[in-house]
């Protein structure tokens, strides 16, 4: 009993020292004007719009917004980062709820002219960033009791995960693997949503020498030396069978490549940074250490 209430506290401490980091970014936002007809750009936002039961104010969302099912009943609007004005003004939005990172700038300029008011939540990938987005959200919409209490237990399902990863004293190195075209390995760097679960799941992301996503040469791979690869589930041209993996050289070479250990889940579940993330981080943290 003794050691689970000293990994408790030692999670949550290092859940605090966490949230402590830009927290006030979530005070940027106010409700919209006219919450009636609010169009949703980023998966995680959508999730958060349905997670506070407030999507009888949505019409439509992005490609990227997978989750929950009934989201994908709505009209979709294109790409996050490529939208065109003509797509959203079709749906005759009075509000625009957009993820940083979406755009182009010239489209939202364009929909602000025509009078569509919008704002932008923050990203981040970490339990902070979670928070802060569901906070805003609940802002933008009106809802701020609702986003507060869902918070309330998001943060909580961080707090028990933190404690859970706070007792790790061998963290497993993972190679997060976007995709295998053409041959090349293009794995996850630092400041990414994968480099953001892999922490969270109390593991180390075994490429830290660059920023964002790149295609890794046979020597990195072998240098980087992961215990496991991940990558989402998914089908389409960015589709890796095992087999693919494990035949590339470099790859067999690693202590991932050599026991073949590979995961995946589902890329909205696992990279979404949404209510689920602490689960998906938890589920990411069973299949690299066992369940707990």
């Amino acid at each position: 009993m003794y050691a689970f209430h000293s990994a408790r506290l030692a999670g949550a401490a290092l859940l605090a020292l966490t949230l402590g980091v830009a927290s006030a970014t979530a005070q940027d936002l106010h409700p919209f004007a006219d919450t009636s007809r609010v169009v949703s750009i980023g998966g995680s936002l959508t999730e958060i719009v349905f997670a506070l039961g407030e999507e009888a104010k949505l019409v439509a969302r992005d490609q990227t917004a997978v989750y929950p099912e009934a989201a994908m009943a709505l009209p979709d609007v294109g790409y996050m980062r490529q939208l065109a004005p003509e797509g959203v003004l079709s749906v005759s939005p009075s509000a625009l709820l957009v993820i940083e990172g979406s755009g182009p700038p010239e489209a939202l300029e364009v929909l602000s002219t025509a009078g569509v008011e919008y704002q932008t939540v923050p990203e981040g990938y970490s339990a902070d960033g979670v928070l802060v987005k569901i906070r805003a959200v609940g802002q933008a919409l009106d809802a701020e009791d609702k986003a507060e209490a869902l918070a309330t237990e998001v943060e909580q399902q961080f707090v028990d995960l933190a404690a859970r990863t706070a007792t790790i004293t061998e963290p497993k190195r993972v190679l997060f693997v976007l995709s295998t075209q053409g041959g090349k390995i293009q794995a996850s760097g630092t400041d990414t949503a994968a480099a953001g679960i892999i922490a969270l799941a109390g593991a180390t992301n075994a490429i830290d020498e660059y920023s964002g996503y790149k295609a890794l040469t046979e020597e990195a791979i072998i240098d980087a030396a992961p215990d496991a690869i991940v990558m989402m589930d998914r089908g389409g041209d960015h589709a890796a069978t095992d087999a693919d993996l494990l035949a590339n050289p470099a790859i067999a070479l690693t202590p991932a490549g050599k026991t073949a250990t590979i995961y995946r889940l589902d890329g909205a579940y696992l990279l979404g940074f949404g209510p689920r993330t602490a689960a998906a981080a938890g589920e990411l943290a069973d299949l690299l250490y066992g369940a707990q």
